[in-house]
């Protein structure tokens, strides 16, 4: 119990200090952000941008479906170029042509190599000159770069608008025609753009060869490449994940855990009988089976946009569901159903724990489902409505699609998410406090659930952090607030502590021995997790020391990982401890998948693309979309499948269950991601990377390589991994209608309190 409580005040002072030091840095973000100018002149005095039009381009590019076509920064879907490099780009090439025909009367490509070289050299001096006057807020720029500017917001202005000479490019980006129809918001959206690949070349002030965006992205032509500090703790972060991994194969050498106990004779849960708030869980459960079909197709779909663009099939699907919407739906739901199961989860487990049901906790769960499920189908609808009907910036901000990739539903319905899942705490937190105030050997593992939990509905405040006029550095700080840590943190810590308490009530492993383990282990994922968030952030327009604490940090995210394999086996002797333990095999075997996930897409492809020297090149590209998939579904997804199973197991008729099906759902859902992840999207983002790397993140983005045959055959190799995952999905499916049309085990007798498990 000593030791216990040591390891609970290590836990509080590393979670300050970090979150100290993630409040520091965003100070710092806000002060070293790339300014944004008053207005964008000629040296002749014309006016190219004026005041509010950069934050007026922001928004029209949010409201055009922003990260879900297209990224700035990197930051976004893959289809579309990265705006902030094809702006670059295109800009430098008109500035170049400009002056090879006046000067010398020629096309630059038929020049001679000495004047080529003068006519570069001569660009990148021009494009990385900071002209921004901080007293006047004003950016001037020569008249040649403002003749070239104009050429570039000429092709923006039709590409976003309906210039029909653009049809075919809109066609391989997967965009709509006319997807802005607000003359003044498509004057306005250039000014963004422009503003977005000026802070990527200009030098920062003081600092010659270093980008407001640390030379992101690779762009040969004006000098963009990664200095050698990038280099440096890269090389720093890997030793550094090394040495941890030795330190903590060492720890576990010398500190022998204690064997699992004898398992009870019977299952300890068999004669459990749910209570109401129990029982009304169960609708949860089959509504998020419902959500993973929803996002499945929505993923087909989404991928097969990669390929045609605007049609699936041959059938122009794009007039009703856009590239942005799709996405939108794909990834948006991803979170949502895990969640839910998550939720509900929880809901189920706090009765059961403390063999206490709160007055009206049944009306609370069924009020808190209802409410949920309005806010799913109200932000999906108003945003697909939204993009339809071109509704604009204001509408989009509050009531449709914000643009912002995983964070994408409009400002009203993240307000009402997040007063629902403070009400989901509360109803989690009156159904535990018996539990909580009862000295058990298991109170730890009860803490640490409804701690976890406090940060789940506490953090969700960070996505009310940023609003329609934020800078869009400090938006993509708060951003990987919600989404690292709300997702890939403190989701982790409660499931992980809900297995370990679900293992301890089935009595396969010892509570004092989890106590113990559960917030070591939180210590040391935080530890690295809480300033790992810092890894997204390395080209946002941050200071150049985001890149050694995100790197270093983000190295030691993989450390904890690396040890899973252990864990997983453990998870499978369990399973064949006893012949009763097979009732749960299921549940089980998808947490030992979590494992095999977590070591897979987490840690192998998560630190493959994590080091700053392999992100400056990767940032974007199809890597991070292997990694995202194997990680998500792989790990988040596998454990919300299996606390569902978990759930449904206690909540069905045992005659009414389906192993059968349980089987190929199982497998193939598994190999199906497998499949679609080392068959095409890791190649696909090889690819990519080989093009990044040697002409620049502009070309690795563009239509010539996404396009390209090898590309779109890779994108079909996509099919059979689908198809296959897909299976699993109607599997799973057919097992929740089965059970659906199956009575639900009978409610215990009282309504006041439920036995103890």
């Amino acid at each position: 119990m000593h030791a216990t409580r040591k390891l609970w005040t290590w836990l509080a002072v590393i979670c300050a200090l970090s979150f100290a030091v993630l409040g520091w840095v965003g100070s710092e973000i806000w002060l070293a952000a790339p300014p944004i100018p008053k207005q964008v002149v000629a040296a002749d005095g014309a006016t190219l941008y004026r005041e509010g039009q950069v934050d007026q381009g922001q928004q029209a590019w949010l409201a055009a479906g922003g990260q879900q076509v297209g990224s700035v920064w990197g930051h976004g879907s893959y289809v579309a170029p990265d705006w902030s490099a094809d702006w670059l780009h295109r800009e430098a090439l008109a500035l170049r042509e400009i002056w090879a025909k006046r000067e010398h009367g020629a096309a630059f490509d038929t020049l001679s190599k000495p004047v080529q070289a003068a006519l570069n050299a001569r660009l990148q001096e021009e494009l990385r000159r900071n002209t921004y006057d901080k007293a006047s807020g004003t950016i001037v720029l020569s008249n040649d770069r403002a003749a070239a500017v104009r050429e570039v917001a000429r092709h923006y202005r039709g590409l976003f608008g309906a210039d029909p000479a653009l049809d075919g490019l809109r066609e391989q980006y997967a965009m709509g025609n006319g997807v802005l129809t607000d003359p003044a918001e498509l004057d306005a959206l250039p000014a963004f753009v422009f503003w977005s690949a000026w802070a990527a070349a200009t030098d920062r002030p003081g600092q010659p060869g270093l980008s407001y965006t640390s030379n992101w992205p690779h762009e040969p032509l004006v000098g963009n490449r990664p200095r050698a500090e990038v280099g440096i703790w890269s090389i720093a972060s890997v030793v550094l994940m090394i040495g941890a991994i030795a330190a903590m194969i060492w720890f576990h050498a010398t500190h022998k855990e204690e064997d699992d106990p004898a398992p009870p004779k019977a299952d300890p849960l068999f004669n459990l009988k749910a209570t109401p708030s129990m029982r009304a869980t169960r609708k949860y459960f089959f509504v998020v089976i419902g959500l993973i079909l929803a996002q499945v197709g929505m993923g087909v779909v989404t991928a097969h946009y990669a390929v045609e663009g605007h049609s699936f099939f041959g059938i122009p699907l794009a007039d009703i569901l856009p590239f942005s919407v799709s996405r939108t739906i794909h990834t948006q739901f991803a979170v949502l159903w895990i969640a839910t199961a998550w939720l509900a989860t929880g809901l189920y487990i706090a009765p059961a724990i403390s063999g206490h049901e709160p007055k009206f906790q049944k009306l609370g769960v069924d009020v808190l489902f209802y409410a949920l499920l309005f806010i799913v189908v109200g932000s999906t609808a108003s945003g697909w409505l939204g993009t339809l009907q071109h509704k604009g910036s204001a509408f989009a901000f509050w009531l449709g699609n914000q643009g912002l990739e995983f964070t994408s539903m409009g400002r009203v319905w993240q307000v009402l998410l997040f007063v629902g899942l403070l009400f989901w705490v509360t109803l989690l937190g009156r159904a535990l406090w018996p539990a909580l105030r009862k000295a058990s050997e298991s109170r730890g593992l009860i803490v640490m659930v409804f701690l976890s939990a406090l940060c789940i509905g506490g953090f969700y405040a960070t996505s009310l952090t940023w609003g329609r006029h934020s800078h869009y550095s400090m938006i993509e700080y708060w951003r990987w607030w919600l989404v690292h840590l709300w997702v890939e943190g403190f989701f982790e810590v409660f499931a992980t502590a809900v297995i370990a308490l679900l293992f301890t009530r089935l009595g396969l492993i010892r509570a004092a021995a989890a106590n113990s383990a559960i917030v070591l282990e939180t210590i040391v994922f935080l530890f690295g997790g809480i300033l790992g968030t810092l890894h997204h952030l390395y080209f946002t327009g941050t200071p150049t020391f985001v890149i050694a604490l995100g790197g270093m940090f983000s190295a030691l995210e993989v450390v904890p990982l690396s040890m899973l394999g252990i864990e997983a086996y453990r998870n499978y002797q369990r399973s064949r401890s006893a012949a009763w333990v097979q009732t749960y095999k299921w549940p089980i075997l998808c947490f030992i998948a979590v494992g095999f996930w977590n070591l897979v897409g987490a840690g192998l492809l998560g630190f493959a693309i994590n080091t700053p020297i392999a992100l400056y090149y990767m940032q974007g590209l199809n890597m991070t979309a292997a990694h995202g998939h194997a990680a998500l579904f792989g790990v988040y997804g596998m454990l919300g499948i299996g606390l569902l199973l978990f759930c449904l197991r206690g909540l069905s008729e045992r005659a009414a269950w389906a192993d059968s099906l349980l089987k190929p759902m199982f497998w193939c859902l598994n190999i199906g991601l497998a499949m679609m992840v080392f068959i095409s999207l890791a190649p696909a983002g090889l690819v990519q990377s080989v093009a990044s790397i040697t002409e620049g993140m502009w070309y690795a983005r563009s239509p010539e390589v996404v396009h390209s045959p090898l590309m779109e055959t890779l994108v079909w190799l996509r099919v059979p991994g689908d198809i296959v995952f897909a299976v699993g999905c109607l599997y799973l499916a057919l097992f929740g209608w089965r059970l659906m049309r199956r009575p639900a085990q009978p409610a215990a007798v009282t309504t006041a309190s439920a036995p103890t498990a």
